[in-house]
Parts: C-alpha cells; structure tokens; sequence
C-alpha cells in the first residue's frame, strides 16, 4: 500500500514513521510512505503556499495552487487517476476502526494536512475525495492526524501484525472494547490473574473474554453498544453484572 503525505512540516514525520509497527511494515514492503513538502510546488523565491483570507479576519488560508499541482504532479509521476486524497479536518467525518479497515484495502491514499485557519475551499470541493476529522477538537495542523490515520491504517495491512487475529480483537474492531490483558507474573503483589486464564480450555476463555469485552463496554463506553451484536443471552447476563457490585 503506498500513502502519500501532503504538508508544510514533513519533518513531524521523521521519527514516528521509523518506529515500531510502521517501520517493521516499511522495511518488508508492505506499507510505502512517502512525505510531501507542499512549499516544493510554490513557485516565488519566499516559497508561499498561504494568504490572507478574502473578506478578512484572523490567520492565514492554504492557497490552491500547491495543493493542487502536489496532487496532480504524484498522479503523472504514477500513472494513477482513481486515488482517494484525503483532507485531514476538524470538519471531516469522524475517523474509527472501521473507517481504518476501509482505507487499508486501498492499494494507493492521499492524505493532505491542512494548516492554520484552514485550506481554500476549492482544494475541498473540487480535489478532496474526503474528508476526515480524528476528533472533535483542534490541532495546530494536520501533520499529527496524518499519523494517527497512518499507524491505524498500516497495522491492519495484511502481514504487518504477527498475528491475523491481533487486530481482529483490538478494542472497536467489533463494536466492543477489547477484553482485560493478563501477563506473567501469575501474582503480583496479592493480585492474581484470573484462574479462568490458566485452565487452558479455550471455549471457555473465548467466553470469558467476549463477556469481558461486553461488561467493559458497558460500564466504560456504553453507546458503543449499538454497533455490538450482542444476542438475547448475552444482552441479558450483560444487564445482571452490571447490577452486580463486584
């Protein structure tokens, strides 16, 4: 999969795309990320690729003009015209593990890091293929978005993780939050691990874990619910524990 990077600040990227998960995907060939300065496709001498916006009031508005020849230029370089370019903005749809699953079978995104109060709206309108927010706040710019959709994307590459059902149980890739995590030591400071963990039958587990997953949720994120299939029986034990003070 190859994700292009449009930005003011690659150096942001530096060090987090040659960590753990995202380097090791890198390395093999799995994952190609390539970083974009938008200030290369200015063409003064002060290399300028904001204004003032028109009608006035504070900051400073991306121009168009980079944006677009950024994009146009990486399609020609690749031959490719179907890509999905992608804004990063406080105004997008709302990014999720199921948002990540989508775009991971993609074999080719854009994404473009918006900066200060914002980009021309006909970068929006006549370039995006979408728009993605990470939250319902404000950053400095769209540089630190850019990595957490990169690292949620890559991880679920076919081949990145060890393991094919790594990701299957992470917290949302369900509806659910993931089940409680346990590792050596057995006991540590009076606490053990559950004896359920240890007893090596794993239908039993795989059903301690799922109610795990469902008491969680429950209790912690509650309107996660509506996207868990939960069954009649499940639906039902789930109502009894919570009213349990244990």
């Amino acid at each position: 999969m190859r994700i292009d990077i449009l930005c003011l600040f690659p150096e942001v990227f530096a060090s987090p795309l040659n960590q753990s998960i995202v380097k090791r995907a890198t390395e093999r060939g799995l994952a190609n990320i390539v970083i974009h300065d938008i200030r290369d496709y200015t063409h003064d001498k002060h290399r300028t690729a904001d204004d003032y916006p028109y009608g006035g009031g504070p900051g400073m508005v991306l121009k168009p003009e980079p944006i677009f020849e950024a994009v146009e230029a990486i399609k020609q370089q690749l031959g490719a015209c179907e890509v999905p370019v992608i804004l990063l903005t406080p105004q997008g749809r709302l990014f999720s593990q199921s948002l990540a699953q989508e775009l991971a079978l993609q074999p080719h995104i854009m994404l473009i890091c918006g900066h200060y109060e914002g980009l021309d709206e006909r970068v929006c309108e006549h370039l995006a293929t979408d728009e993605i927010s990470i939250g319902d706040y404000v950053l400095s710019g769209g540089e630190l978005a850019a990595l957490v959709a990169v690292d949620a994307i890559v991880r679920l590459i076919p081949g990145v993780l060890g393991s094919e059902f790594s990701a299957n149980s992470d917290s949302h890739s369900n509806g659910l939050l993931e089940y409680p995590q346990y590792t050596r030591p057995q006991t540590y400071r009076d606490w053990s691990v559950p004896s359920i963990l240890l007893s090596g039958n794993h239908s039993e587990i795989a059903q301690w874990r799922r109610r795990q997953a469902i008491l969680r949720t429950a209790k912690r994120r509650p309107d996660l619910l509506k996207k868990g299939s939960l069954c009649d029986e499940e639906r039902k034990w789930m109502s009894e524990n919570l009213l349990d003070p244990r």
